[in-house]
């Protein structure tokens, strides 16, 4: 990706900041964001499967006849709901009871 961002030429002061920006970030990251192992190893790079998760479990709670949610208490069952459809449960159970 550096080698990529570094190629690019003939750029507009703007858009040159923003490249300097990203690869700034990148280097930051440059630990976490093994992305062709992760790719390689069948394991998701976006967060396409976790906001899709959010749609259709959280918001299915959320949107039941009558229910009437202020924000905090929604923050709260959207942990609720992460927590119970993975593999955290037990740990999260265990830390607030």
């Amino acid at each position: 990706m550096e080698r990529e961002l570094s190629a690019l030429k003939d750029l507009d002061e703007d858009k040159k900041k923003a490249v300097h920006s990203l690869a700034e970030y990148l280097r930051k990251h440059e630990e976490r964001l093994h992305y062709a192992e992760r790719l390689a190893a069948g394991r998701s790079i976006g967060s396409g499967l976790i906001e899709g998760t959010c749609k259709n479990l959280v918001k299915r709670r959320l949107r039941q006849t009558g229910a009437c949610w202020r924000v905090p208490r929604a923050n709260r069952i959207a942990v609720i709901c992460a927590a119970l459809y993975s593999e955290q449960w037990d740990d999260c159970w265990k830390k607030y009871h």
